[in-house]
């Protein structure tokens, strides 16, 4: 991922159906049937924290993986 722009990574976050949180810039909302996540483009990584019915699940994905086994690992959801 870290191959790509900002913008690119942005634009590949709305082709997911992720949209930007109105109050943070970096911050991004998920929702799929079952789980709903909240994507924050970090410095050095990705974050994501998966909140279905259970407690949240938090996971990271270093800039240094490629953008299509951050998009496997993100649609297999928590």
């Amino acid at each position: 991922m870290n191959q790509h722009s900002l913008q690119a990574l942005e634009l590949w976050l709305q082709q997911l159906g992720a949209q930007r949180l109105d109050d943070d810039p970096c911050g991004w909302s998920w929702q799929e049937q079952g789980w709903t996540a909240e994507i924050r483009l970090q410095q050095t990584d990705l974050a994501v924290i998966w909140s279905p019915n259970e407690a949240p699940r938090p996971c990271v994905f270093p800039y240094g993986l490629s953008r299509a086994d951050v998009e496997a690992a993100l649609r297999l959801g928590p």
